[in-house]
């Protein structure tokens, strides 16, 4: 990997070959999630970086989002990804306890740490961990799809790790919004903003069901008491989104 600058002065990286330049434009993604309640203790000691502090929403209690994306047509590649990430803040950040929380979940306004970030490519791989930090790795990703659900199946070094099926449909547009995501790249915490917004939105409660198998994620997940009912569950038939560099905290 080389990074060099632009005409314009902006960053630009060179990843197996190919320039990368900003913004980092996704165009087309079919994504769901699931949000569950999970204990604040095991989840902080999940979390890579010190500056940011788990959100609590309850006294002693996290939230962890589940996500399965297929990319369709995305500036680095087709390719289905996995996320496991906490609703998180700056450390020290002010705010009502608790309730403020939720309300800013609510409202995309809290920050999410990703704590694994399969992908099924290795170009993205390389792309995500050198440009964002991401904990990116090469592994099995495959999805179903049926007309009301959509499963997907993840394999982690040769290991069922887990299965996630989620309700898919909805005929609600996702208005497109600044989040906030937070990594460390080599060693350094650092503060990934990007706009999404989506077409074809869905959001229930409950809804997911859970299959876990072996391996690192499986173990994590475990230790947070899943699998259990998730308190929500969201579907995107059509996601887009747009990435700017990575900032130093």
């Amino acid at each position: 990997m080389d990074d060099q600058t632009t005409s314009s002065g902006s960053e630009a990286y060179t990843i197996q070959g190919r320039s990368v330049t900003f913004p980092v434009n996704v165009r087309h993604a079919t994504a769901g999630s699931a949000t569950y309640l999970v204990p604040t203790e095991p989840a902080r000691a999940m979390l890579p970086i010190s500056e940011i502090e788990i959100a609590e929403v309850l006294p002693g209690k996290a939230l962890l989002s589940l996500a399965i994306i297929d990319y369709k047509d995305n500036d680095l590649g087709d390719y289905n990804e996995v996320s496991v990430a906490f609703f998180v803040k700056l450390r020290g950040q002010s705010g009502v306890p608790y309730l403020g929380n939720i309300v800013d979940m609510l409202k995309s306004r809290l920050g999410t740490c990703i704590t694994h970030l399969p992908v099924d490519q290795a170009f993205t791989c390389e792309a995500g961990s050198v440009i964002w930090g991401f904990p990116k790795t090469v592994q099995q990703i495959d999805f179903e799809y049926a007309v009301d659900r959509a499963s997907c199946k993840l394999v982690y070094d040769g290991r069922h790790a887990l299965t996630l099926s989620l309700p898919r449909g909805g005929n609600k547009s996702l208005p497109e919004s600044t989040l906030t995501g937070y990594t460390s790249i080599e060693g350094v915490a650092h503060r990934n903003d990007f706009r999404s917004g989506a077409e074809g939105f869905g959001v229930r409660l409950g809804g997911a069901e859970l299959t876990l198998g072996e391996g690192l994620i499986a173990d994590q997940l475990r230790s947070l008491g899943l699998p259990k009912r998730a308190l929500m569950t969201t579907w995107m038939e059509k996601m887009y989104a747009s990435f700017g560099p990575s900032l130093k905290l």
